[in-house]
């Protein structure tokens, strides 16, 4: 192997953070430079460097040439983790992380020795070689240095063809083959005994004794028993503190249960990162890859995966002189990858970042799109290969939302629905079922209907567009063509491309556009919050002026046009499927039922649209003339609970202070009902649990009892049979191992004093601190004024909507560098989970109040006043403070900056720590003193 200097051409490295830049020249000289100096010579030739995003962010945000080390990795080691930083790719690569930034630029050096020795080895396939010839031709810097590692020639005539450019993975990939359809499970119970024995089984014979964990699995078994009423099925709500051990607990009885009744338990989470941890805990259990294959299956939406299809369409452009550099790295990645999952699975965030969205991301399946059984490539799909496996599969790790949208669209008797849950995180299944049971009348949703329809808008090459997807399903049947021809011309009642700008402007073309103009000036003279904020402005759904009731009523007359010749075209295809049930091929079934299960669901969100403009027009006859039947499930709980079931109000959504959407919105009051009705009820157990599940504060008038809360975020509540209830408390000692102060002289409406706060206290801790802010405007300003004097101290820092990558690659260079602070909102309140002292310090801006809003306030007056506002902040509180000890031996302070904490909050922190109210020059000595080695 030739060494590294004969393989590139002779490149400084570039090391920027946040204060300067790290310049290593090629002749082995560093100078530490500024940022204006070392973008003027970035500009002139190409540097090697970790992240270019990242580090064109710190030089003024302009991209320049570079070999970054980051797509070197991702090409040689395809769908491998590594933290993308230099002590990331030196952990990744198996050799000591560097201390510093010249060392850090040494490591690149050797991270590329490193990598183009290894691709002698992974690159040897021809498709690869095509490939690095085709990057070549592209642009690629690494195709040079990687054709001489590997000794192949790049001044081959061009290439045109997917297969040619080595993009055809497809062909590559194996085939699934249809299989009977799996028995139905047993019934068989599981014993507590078998529960704690299969645990012991998991954790070994040696390991130290938990007996919070053994109680906990003990409990969950009771979720495995059958069910002796249908629709009341067997729930235990456990609330397991942190260090618990609560997920080997319950895939004890899970396991169990699985291999004694062949039948499989989903698992479903609410964070990509817990789903992650499972999967990684069900090593314990299936030690033997191959195994856990079979056994086990992460299950996401199909809008996570890869589509083939979009990836045919993106290759062919390549072939006709499109970029193939992107899709050369995805390319790479769909034959490595587990199971095709591009969003949240094993394909690296960073690289999308790198790569941009379109060729990586934009690559996913988009909603509405899929053709089932018509695509060239069903039999090899990644989204289908997975649906087909969690069948056979004992453990299921799904999440809340994937679960909710399962059962809401299957049947009673459906087989893919399970008959036994575990909802872990399950303090989010209100929120989760918050979203999945609300209608939406926009005009996003509006114009993504019309384009499922008539195949309007991106990637026109697409076999899209109902007539279709569907023409030659209903070939000789006059009547569907006429029910196809009719719904086509109703579609042009929803808002065509370039709504949004016609409606923001005045120049409203059509029904649908009209109604959002009028609720545009709905909002704007109704709403009470200040103009000119940036932020999205509401309105009621009452009182409504004549000209948009007249708009109303306009639309709904629209949409049941449309909605009736979608109805008796589903119809007609079911007719079909009985008729030529001896005679249909199965690929036609496939897709004769694919298009009756999409105009099933398009259907139903327009009969839900219908029984929203009947409220706010008050006509009766809107929804008795043009309405199809109502659906079954949470329609049908709806028409049992009344018009209060619902909340209706009118938004104009802001971005950034620009408009993105306008609509009609409706949510539940109580959204737990239809997620009991239809995921619970139908279930014969679940298990339902989290670390802040209870509220230990309500008042007496409340039942006096904490697990009312778990009861009603959970929807139990509405269940003919009560749950059981089971606590187990931490093992950690808080009282030893965490500080909680409430600083009482800081202003927190004054930016300058907030950021001196953080600042101050991110310095007494060196670093390992997360900033948790209720506001990304306050996030941003305190980033501004701390982000210099923190990197002059030697302490970086990372902030969730400035540094250009998503939450988890920044929650994941946060956990691996142990001095490194972190600001962000609730999303990296509740995806991050870093043991160790990598997290030891927590700072609030202040109390996480919820947002006010018109559904919030409804929400309040049915649950309890003031007293939801506080049961919302303390298990916020409660979540937040949860993040700081992990695991044994860890310690961490709390910090809320904002005086106005009502003493009655502090009821979410364990109740044997005390909560210090001090000023902050004495929370920054404490937290000083505290966490000194």
């Amino acid at each position: 192997m030739p060494a590294v200097s004969a393989l590139l051409p002779p490149v400084p490295v570039l090391i920027a953070d946040a204060r300067d830049a790290l310049w290593l020249t090629s002749d082995g000289e560093v100078e530490v430079v500024s940022h204006a100096e070392a973008r003027a010579r970035a500009t002139k030739g190409p540097t090697l460097l970790c992240y270019a995003a990242l580090q064109a962010r710190y030089l003024g945000g302009t991209r320049f040439p570079a070999f970054d080390v980051l797509e070197l990795f991702a090409f040689v080691r395809p769908a491998t983790f590594a933290v993308p930083t230099p002590a990331g790719l030196a952990a990744a690569l198996g050799f000591v992380p560097p201390a510093d930034r010249a060392a850090e630029a040494m490591s690149l050096l050797r991270a590329v020795e490193e990598l183009l020795t290894r691709a002698q080895t992974t690159v040897r396939d021809p498709a690869g070689h095509r490939l690095i010839a085709a990057m070549a031709r592209g642009g690629w810097p690494w195709a040079k240095p990687l054709a001489r590692a590997i000794g192949i020639a790049l001044d081959q005539p061009a290439a045109h063809g997917a297969d040619r450019l080595g993009l055809d993975v497809w062909t590559r990939l194996p085939a699934w083959e249809a299989e009977p359809p799996p028995d139905p499970p047993g019934d068989r119970a599981v014993t507590a005994a078998e529960a704690e024995d299969r645990l012991r089984d998991l954790v070994g014979v040696d390991a130290e004794a938990r007996p919070q964990q053994a109680s906990y699995a003990r409990a969950a078994a009771a979720a495995f028993a059958p069910r002796d009423q249908a629709g009341a099925p067997n729930v235990v709500l456990a609330e397991a503190g942190t260090g618990t051990g609560k997920t080997l607990g319950y895939v004890a009885s899970a396991s169990v249960w699985a291999e004694k009744n062949l039948g499989a338990v989903w698992v479903s989470t609410f964070t990509k990162n817990l789903q992650r941890q499972i999967d990684q805990e069900l090593d314990r259990l299936y030690p033997q890859p191959a195994i856990k294959r079979q056994k086990v299956v992460v299950r996401k939406g199909r809008e996570n995966y890869l589509c083939l299809l979009n990836l045919e369409e993106a290759a062919s452009r390549a072939a006709l002189g499109g970029s193939s550099v992107a899709l050369g790295l995805v390319a790479r990645w769909a034959e490595a990858t587990r199971d095709g999952d591009i969003v949240s699975g094993d394909f690296p965030a960073w690289l999308a970042d790198l790569a941009r969205f379109a060729p990586t991301l934009g690559l996913a399946h988009h909603r509405g799109e899929c053709v089932y059984a018509a695509c060239p490539h069903y039999s090899r799909c990644y989204a289908e290969r997975s649906i087909r496996a969690a069948r056979r599969a004992d453990i299921v790790i799904a999440n809340h939302a994937l679960v909710l949208a399962q059962a809401g669209s299957a049947e009673d008797e459906d087989p893919r629905i399970p008959t036994r849950y575990v909802f872990d995180e399950g303090h989010h299944l209100f929120d989760a079922a918050d979203s999945a049971y609300a209608a939406h009348l926009s005009g996003t949703e509006m114009s993504e209907l019309r384009r499922w329809l008539r195949g309007e808008g991106r990637r026109q090459n697409r076999i899209r567009g109902l007539e279709r997807r569907v023409g030659d399903l209903i070939a000789g049947d006059a009547d569907a063509a006429t029910d196809l021809a009719q719904a086509m011309k109703a579609a042009s009642v929803l808002p065509g491309p370039g709504w949004l700008a016609r409606v923001t402007e005045g120049r409203a073309e059509g029904a649908a556009e009209a109604f959002l103009a009028a609720a545009a000036t709905h909002v704007t003279a109704r709403s009470t919050g200040p103009a000119g904020t940036g932020y999205g402005e509401e309105a009621e759904a009452t009182a409504l002026g004549e000209p948009l009731r007249r708009a109303g009523a306009a639309l709904a007359a629209g949409l049941g046009a449309l909605n009736r010749p979608l109805t008796r075209l589903n119809r007609a295809l079911a007719a079909k499927l009985d008729a030529e049930a001896a005679d249909l091929e199965s690929a036609t079934r496939l897709k004769v039922e694919a298009a009756m299960r999409s105009l099933a669901f398009r259907s139903a969100m327009l009969t839900a649209w219908l029984g929203m403009l009947e409220a706010i027009v008050d006509q009766v006859s809107v929804a008795a003339a043009n309405a199809a039947p109502a659906p079954a499930g949470a329609a049908a709980d709806a028409d049992a609970a009344g018009s209060q079931a619902f909340v209706d109000w009118f938004a104009v959504e802001r971005t950034g202070g620009r408009i993105f959407d306008v609509g009609l919105y409706r949510h539940w009051l109580d959204p737990t009902l239809p997620f009991a009705r239809t995921v619970l009820a139908r279930a014969h157990g679940a298990v339902i649990t989290s670390a802040t599940l209870r509220d230990r504060a309500l008042p007496a008038e409340a039942d006096g009892t904490a697990w009312q809360t778990a009861e009603i975020r959970t929807g139990t509540l509405h269940l003919p049979l009560p749950a059981k209830r089971v606590s187990v408390l931490s093992p950690f000692d808080y009282a030893r191992a965490t500080r909680i102060f409430v600083v009482t002289d800081v202003q927190r409406d004054q930016p300058d004093q907030i950021a001196a706060a953080y600042r101050e206290l991110f310095l007494a801790a060196g670093g390992g601190a997360l900033g948790l802010f209720t506001a990304i405007a306050r996030l941003k300003r305190t980033y501004a004024k701390i982000a210099d004097p923190l990197t002059q101290a030697g302490v970086k820092l990372l902030a969730q909507h400035i540094d250009p990558m998503d939450v988890g690659t920044l929650v994941d260079i946060f956990r691996s560098e142990r001095d490194t602070c972190l600001l962000g909102t609730d999303a990296v309140r509740d995806g991050v989970d870093v043991p160790g002292p990598s997290l030891r310090l927590i700072v609030f801006d202040r109390v996480p109040w919820p947002r006010p809003g018109i559904l919030h306030r409804a929400r309040r007056e049915a649950f309890g006043g003031k007293y939801y506002d506080e049961m919302i902040v303390r298990l916020r509180l409660k979540q937040a403070f949860g993040r700081l000890i992990r695991r044994a031996g860890d310690t961490g302070v709390f910090v809320l900056l904002d005086r106005m904490t009502p003493s009655r909050l502090l009821d979410a922190f364990p109740e044997n720590v005390a909560v210090e109210r001090v000023g902050l020059a004495a929370a920054v000595a404490a937290t000083r003193g505290f966490l000194a080695p």
